[in-house]
């Protein structure tokens, strides 16, 4: 069983930075690659980045690439999320997930409760 516990999220405005971390617990933390997906109001979830087990590969959604920073500290059992320049439609819940990294595919396992993100205009 893995925890993970988001924080950082809150209220900015467009072209402000946040940044969200993750707290894991509960498995070998560098064994496994974690993500970060969102959800914006009214939306079904998506993908925005991902990253593996020795943070040596990443992957991003075309909408945050160049924008956000996937990384992560295995001493610190903690996966980051920088956002710059935020936009209004950045604005949803953000998930920390561990699972494994295909190529350009991320494969979610266990999810934590997410995190609010709203950017105002």
């Amino acid at each position: 069983q893995v925890q993970l516990v988001e924080s950082g999220g809150g209220l900015v405005q467009a072209g402000d930075s946040l940044r969200l971390s993750c707290a894991a617990s509960g498995r070998t933390f560098s064994n496994y690659a974690m993500g970060w997906f969102r959800q914006a109001p009214g939306k079904g979830r998506e993908f925005v980045a991902a990253i593996s087990g020795s943070g040596g590969n990443t992957l991003y959604a075309d909408s945050v690439k160049g924008r956000f920073t996937i990384s992560r500290d295995n001493a610190k059992n903690t996966v980051y999320l920088q956002m710059n320049s935020l936009k209004p439609e950045d604005t949803a819940v953000y998930y920390c997930a561990n699972g494994g990294l295909y190529g350009h595919s991320f494969s979610a396992i266990y999810w934590g409760k997410g995190t609010l993100v709203t950017v105002s205009s």
